[in-house]
């Protein structure tokens, strides 16, 4: 496994596994807690593994967490999925960048999305299974949402959106989120 920076956002990774194929299928390692403590990360900070399905289109954020923030390992299992880390913290060398990154169940790559970081995905594929190991449990009264057409962030979202969350499409603009963010 290869672990490598994101240089449009300071402290984000990327981990490359190398998946091994015959004709039974794959197999890869997926987390190795060596190559995390080798970028400075503790493997034994995250506390919680969740996972979710999306269809082709669906979009999921941006979300992210108010407080201490959330840091978090995203893996696409199963599909692909267009991926989007947004730096939202102020002294931040990377402040307001955007990442962009396709995650797939071919390659198996897991992005390290640092606190104070939005994330958002959208489904590329008919089905599109997506886990997540965060750095803290869920405390709801932190999240925060932002909106997936906000014009600063410009986001290229590939795809027309098919579905989305309530809270997500009546998600506040980037800067009404910031306010809370920042207080």
């Amino acid at each position: 496994m290869k672990a490598t920076e994101v240089p449009e956002i300071a402290g984000a990774f990327l981990f490359e596994p190398t998946p091994y194929a015959d004709e039974r299928g794959f197999f890869c390692r997926t987390f190795d807690a060596d190559v995390i403590r080798s970028v400075g990360l503790d493997p034994a900070g995250f506390v919680q593994d969740s996972l979710s399905r999306s269809v082709r289109g669906v979009l999921r954020g941006l979300h992210l967490r108010s407080g201490a923030g959330e840091a978090k390992l995203v893996r696409c299992s199963y599909g692909r999925i267009f991926d989007v880390v947004v730096d939202l913290r102020p002294d931040s060398p990377t402040y307001r960048n955007r990442a962009f990154f396709e995650l797939s169940g071919e390659t198996q790559r897991t992005l390290y999305v640092p606190a104070g970081c939005a994330h958002g995905f959208q489904g590329l594929t008919e089905t599109a299974d997506i886990a997540y190991r965060i750095d803290r449990p869920h405390d709801p009264a932190e999240d925060v949402t932002i909106a997936f057409d906000d014009p600063d962030l410009a986001i290229p979202w590939p795809l027309p959106v098919t579905s989305m969350s309530p809270r997500d499409r009546e998600a506040p603009s980037l800067a009404e989120a910031l306010k809370r963010v920042e207080s």
